[in-house]
């Protein structure tokens, strides 16, 4: 009895133990701020405080990463809000329908959520989170019990788990028993690639609209069904910077309204309050835009919410660092700074709760009862069925509405010619209408030039859809609608001759890179059509895949069914012929049917490698194309062997002091070297390498302007030389092998002034003329600059080849249109 009485006692011991709510000092057992908390411990607290805290808040586990970590979010409020979760997230999601509605706003909670930790080294984030997670469940802070009876909070305590434990691990592993404040110390400076990006080294704060990456498509997909009133993205910047908080800088796009940035100062004094009462630094409206649409501030913004971005100085200060004022910033510090804030934004956004509201629903009834900017409707042609759907599926991915085809004939804003001009629409063009709930950004995403008040951007100020997808667009201020919901598919396979001489296969996008790569796993040899021919009276566009029969039933049993059977695993068409003699063009025999290489691929990464450029590389190969490719050193250039690696990218970077005789003697035996950006500056007057930069023509009576000479301008850009980010229409060889599913053009993103110039000896694949610039902000003397030269040139070298790219087709890995191109660097052109 004794016995049993004992494991009774001990067991309601153990509830209460397990119902308690720790502290994270209690449950960590350090200090928060005196150590960095790994990712599981950080999951672990998240949980626990969950189940002791049942009805305070409630945890969503929406996700996990590349790494297998896993994503959360705790929802946290009063217990009667929490009691109606559930309802709260419904009648918020009728408020941004647009449509009329009889919800009691008065009883309706405001939402306020709160992003951390999107760069893993930004580290501070997540030690927050833990901090804000415990006052808001803990019942010990008593005004934010009270601001909690209005308004929801959900707190995302890391947006960015792989790449916040890259640096903690690396962080926790070389820190002595005593934090060392020396900058120079190795635990404030990382190992490529950094804690910055995530598993595949990109930047997920400028993935929010485009969701290429696993984190942001979970994240975005749970965003959307809550769309808070008010989004803060806490970040950190240079630990020599004080803090910054909203309002943002210019430019502010034109379609965020007065109301938004009107409640970023009534944020910002709040903010400032508190900071003053305890001596803090801090500035505003400096350096932090509001245009670009894909970061964790605008993004909200565009679908009707407050947004904003929080910077603490903080980036590798690891537990202490002296800063350049002689000042000693500890990791407690930049945790208090950033709970100031949090609570702070919560008291406001608590206290506004009702005007919030109201303002939301408003913004989605003015957005279906006058759609933002000029035009009212946006049509998409069908000129690459494979680059539209991934439009639709982009689209979807941001609740935009659209549909397909209709029998009208309008006239708009040709995105080509840059002139209003007629159009037809046929069965699968795809248009938007903006009459709906998310027109502003939708007008965002697609108006063909953005306004911009101001040339001193954070990032890119061009992304103009049509452009970034390569397809063919009109903005018309007619509104037009779709007839059909979805597209009008081709037929997929086309077996019926019995015994067929070959089986033709689309090419131009990464789904037909997919079938090829499916294929050649399978050792089957694949030609591809450097002409257009025509053969059953259907016409067939250079670059089409040809698999003969005979050539490949020599070493392959079952041809018909296995190419039956990639076709159907892969969703693609095939045309199965019975004769070589075409009706157009050159016969099956000719040598304009070359067969296509394998590629073995490297990429080089390390030191000398611009890390987010490696993981769009390394990401599109993947992800893209189903391909694994080997990854090496710079230091191993001159050591491949061209039966291993025949296809070797060189991502942006600084290569000159690696390019020896040992890679160009692999060159000679007919490998192919691409080389993206600043890669190219690595070969400049190497031997054997034909490619020159074409400098800019100096003027000989241009003048200083004496204003620029003026102390008060000593920290302003010189914005005549800039080019933060401009879409390019380059004109494309259409005879060359690289245009393959493009044509004569190809839009591309410029983000500096480098050019070249155009071969003597050699193919200049692709140049770009005056007349050349579509979108974006460019200086004066970068327009100049960038009047005429070469930005996609190819050489011959021996038996191999050299690939010039001097822009970056893989941009963020949004970029569709040049997906295309790199594929077809990759596979064509021998």
């Amino acid at each position: 009895m004794k016995k049993i009485l004992a494991f009774y006692l001990f067991f309601i011991g153990a509830l209460a133990s397990h119902a308690q709510i720790k502290s994270p000092d209690e449950f960590l057992g350090y200090e928060l701020g005196s150590h960095f908390t790994p990712h599981h411990k950080v999951a672990d607290y998240f949980r626990q405080t969950a189940a002791a805290s049942a009805k305070n808040m409630k945890l969503i586990e929406y996700g996990k990463t590349n790494e297998g970590r896993p994503l959360m979010v705790a929802v946290v409020s009063s217990p009667e809000n929490i009691s109606k979760l559930e309802q709260v997230r419904t009648n918020n999601l009728i408020l941004a329908t647009g449509t009329n509605n009889t919800i009691d706003l008065s009883n309706q909670p405001a939402i306020l959520w709160l992003s951390y930790n999107v760069h893993g080294n930004e580290a501070n984030s997540t030690e927050t989170a833990m901090k804000m997670l415990y006052t808001l469940v803990s019942g010990d802070n008593k005004p934010a019990a009270e601001w909690l009876k209005n308004t929801v909070v959900v707190i995302d305590p890391c947006l960015n788990p792989d790449g916040r434990d890259r640096y903690v691990n690396y962080f926790n592993s070389v820190v002595g028993k005593t934090p060392n404040s020396d900058p120079s110390s190795r635990e404030h400076i990382e190992p490529w690639p950094g804690g910055r990006p995530n598993h595949y080294y990109f930047d997920l704060n400028r993935d929010w609209a485009w969701q290429t990456q696993i984190e942001s498509r979970q994240r975005l997909a749970l965003y959307n069904q809550w769309m808070p009133q008010v989004h803060v993205d806490f970040h950190e910047q240079s630990y020599n910077e004080p803090y910054y908080f909203a309002p943002a800088a210019e430019p502010v796009h034109q379609n965020i309204t007065s109301w938004q940035k009107g409640f970023q100062v009534v944020v910002g004094k709040n903010n400032a309050k508190y900071f003053d009462a305890e001596g803090w630094q801090y500035f505003t409206k400096e350096r932090f835009d509001l245009l670009y649409p894909s970061y964790g501030d605008t993004y909200p913004l565009y679908n009707g919410s407050i947004g904003m971005t929080y910077e603490q100085g903080g980036i590798r200060a690891g537990l202490s660092v002296v800063t350049n004022d002689g000042d000693t910033l500890t990791l407690k510090d930049r945790i208090a700074h950033h709970f100031t804030t949090g609570m702070s934004t919560l008291e406001v956004t608590s206290l506004n709760h009702q005007k919030l509201l109201e303002e939301y629903k408003k913004y989605f009834q003015q957005e279906l009862a006058n759609s933002p900017g000029i035009y009212k409707s946006y049509i998409i042609k069908a000129t690459n069925l494979s680059r539209l759907k991934k439009l639709a599926e982009l689209l979807t991915k941001n609740k935009i509405e659209f549909a397909f085809g209709g029998d009208k004939t309008g006239r708009g804003y040709d995105y080509d010619t840059q002139k209003e001009e007629n159009f037809s629409i046929a069965r699968n063009d795809l248009i938007v209408n903006m009459q709906q709930p998310r027109a502003v950004l939708a007008n965002v995403l697609l108006e063909p030039q953005t306004f911009v008040t101001d040339s001193n951007t954070y990032d890119i100020t061009a992304w103009a859809l049509p452009y970034v997808y390569g397809l063919k667009g009109y903005a018309s201020k007619e509104s037009i609608k779709g007839k059909f919901a979805a597209i009008e598919e081709a037929k997929i396979i086309n077996t019926e001759v019995e015994k067929p001489l070959a089986w033709l296969f689309s090419w131009g996008t990464s789904e037909d890179v997919q079938v090829l790569t499916a294929l050649q796993k399978e050792n089957v040899k694949v030609r591809q059509a450097d002409q257009p021919f025509s053969v059953n009276g259907k016409d067939y566009p250079a670059g089409t895949l040809i698999v003969l029969r005979a050539e490949n039933e020599k070493i392959i049993r079952g041809m018909k069914d296995k190419i039956a059977f990639i076709a159907k695993m892969l969703d693609k068409p095939i045309q199965a012929v019975s004769s070589g003699f075409v009706e157009k063009g050159k016969d099956f025999g000719s040598n304009v049917y070359p067969l296509l290489k394998q590629p073995k691929i490297a990429i080089v990464s390390g030191m000398e490698v611009s890390s987010l450029a490696f993981g769009e590389a390394w990401f599109f190969l993947e992800h893209d194309l189903n391909l694994s490719p080997i990854i090496i050193n710079a230091k191993d250039l001159n050591n491949l062997d061209v039966n291993k690696v025949n296809t070797l990218i060189l991502p942006d970077g600084s290569y000159s002091a690696f390019i020896g005789d040992g890679l160009t003697a692999w060159l000679n035996k007919g490998g192919k070297l691409i080389l993206m950006e600043d890669a190219i500056e690595g070969v400049l007057d190497k031997k054997g390498f034909d490619i020159k930069k074409k400098e800019a023509a100096v003027k000989k009576d241009e003048k200083t302007d004496a204003s620029k000479l003026l102390f008060k301008n000593k920290d302003k850009d010189d914005f005549e030389t800039t080019i933060p980010g401009a879409i390019y229409k380059i004109d494309l060889d259409s005879s060359h092998p690289f245009s393959y599913g493009l044509g004569k053009t190809y839009y591309s993103l410029k983000t500096d002034r480098k050019i070249y110039e155009p071969f003597i000896k050699g193919w200049n694949v692709g140049l770009i003329n005056e007349k050349s610039l579509m979108a974006g902000v460019v200086g004066k003397k970068a327009k100049e600059e960038l009047k005429a030269g070469l930005l996609i040139g190819v050489q011959d070298f021996g038996r191999g080849q050299v690939v010039y790219l001097a822009n970056d087709p893989l941009f963020r890995n949004f970029w569709e249109g040049g997906k295309t191109l790199f594929s077809n660097i990759i596979f064509c052109g021998y």
